[in-house]
């Protein structure tokens, strides 16, 4: 049976390197769907159509990666797309997952969108988590750090994981 993997960032800002990215790309190495709700879809599709176009870009390779795997979308409003390499599946969401885990292929991920991983998590139908949580605030993502004077850099001071699962990461501000 396929497994489900979601990959999320926690950001306090929006800040991105090339391990985050080596890491993504690694984690598609056995991956052959990507899921996606119907806002997520908008927005993620054609910007990574675009970096895979544009070989001057720093994502290039994941770009290119993103484009070639299979994108399904979740919608109760959207019939059809004009999206590239995109399938849309309407009517019930456990029922409709469940099949795509049952198809032979490689695994399936899911990057985001709040109501649709929510709705993944409700049904349980998530096999792996992968979280990355990034410290790093430039000043131009989310409004608890908009707008910064500087970048505000932190350093790496411990990572402790519980064993409930939860994990500590602990940073200094860097100056």
């Amino acid at each position: 049976m396929r497994k489900i993997k979601l990959q999320m960032n926690i950001l306090l800002d929006n800040k991105w390197d090339s391990g985050m990215s080596d890491f993504s790309i690694d984690n598609l190495a056995n991956v052959d769907c990507i899921l996606h709700g119907r806002k997520t879809a908008e927005g993620f599709i054609p910007y990574w159509a675009e970096v895979a176009n544009n070989p001057n870009d720093g994502e290039h390779k994941l770009g290119i990666r993103f484009a070639e795997i299979p994108n399904v979308i979740f919608s109760n409003t959207l019939k059809d797309s004009n999206l590239d390499n995109t399938t849309i599946i309407n009517g019930n969401l456990a029922e409709a997952i469940k099949a795509l885990k049952n198809k032979d292929g490689k695994d399936i991920i899911v990057y985001g969108g709040d109501s649709f991983v929510s709705s993944l998590i409700q049904h349980d139908l998530i096999d792996e988590y992968y979280v990355l949580a990034n410290p790093a605030a430039l000043g131009n993502g989310q409004q608890t750090f908009n707008p910064l004077k500087n970048e505000l850099a932190l350093k790496l001071v411990d990572c402790k994981p519980f064993a409930c699962g939860a994990v500590l990461v602990s940073y200094s501000r860097q100056r």
